[in-house]
């Protein structure tokens, strides 16, 4: 198994993350006061997201039902936890490479709490990108880890399953917690192809969870 290193292109996607996708860079200790993703943060009232940059609003859990925008949160079913999940992306008309977060294509969910406030955001690579993007997918990982302050991780490494190999003399299997700032963090990276996969297939992706720590 191949340790990971940090190419120059993962410094760059954290100045990306940090400059574009995210507002204010926190001071590197165990209190975050930024927002999570651009103008938005958790804890906000869904009356004060912005309705402007965004676009294709939709109920995660029913993907059929298109939104007007974020005032229609109600009409999206509830999950066990009472949290309604919005499937959003970025209007095209200002942001002319799609939907990116620190340069990867991605697919965001908003969690909105019975008492119409922001209790979640999920970020996840768009396991549709080209096969170029997807081979660095896992590296977000590391950019979401980086924007939180890299102390107070707890990471867990995932063995191979039989048949499974590495690609491009990688394997990874990780899942990290942390929680900062009354925020729970899951980051889940993943970079291995299965035995049924040929060559253009594998599993190469990043999943972000961003919840209220509470919920």
């Amino acid at each position: 198994m191949r340790r990971l290193k940090l190419p120059g292109v993962l410094a760059a996607g954290v100045l990306a993350w940090q400059a574009v996708s995210l507002a204010s860079s926190p001071a590197r200790t165990e209190e975050f006061s930024g927002n999570d993703l651009r103008d938005i943060r958790l804890g906000m009232a869904a009356t004060e997201l912005a309705e402007s940059g965004y676009a294709d609003f939709s109920c995660a859990a029913d993907p059929k039902r298109a939104l007007t925008g974020w005032k229609d949160w109600r009409d999206c079913p509830a999950a066990a936890s009472g949290t309604r999940a919005i499937r959003f992306g970025y209007d095209p008309s200002t942001s002319h490479d799609g939907t990116m977060v620190a340069g990867h294509p991605a697919i965001l969910t908003l969690l909105i709490d019975d008492t119409g406030h922001v209790a979640g955001l999920q970020i996840e690579t768009d396991p549709k990108a080209r096969l170029y993007v997807r081979k660095k997918a896992f590296l977000l990982g590391l950019q979401a880890k980086s924007r939180y302050g890299p102390d107070g991780w707890v990471c867990t490494e995932g063995q191979p399953d039989a048949g499974d190999q590495p690609v491009g003399g990688i394997y990874l299997k990780e899942r990290c917690t942390k929680t900062i700032s009354g925020r729970s963090l899951i980051v889940e990276r993943n970079l291995f192809r299965r035995p049924d996969q040929d060559i253009k297939n594998f599993v190469g992706d990043t999943r972000i969870s961003i919840k209220a720590a509470n919920k």
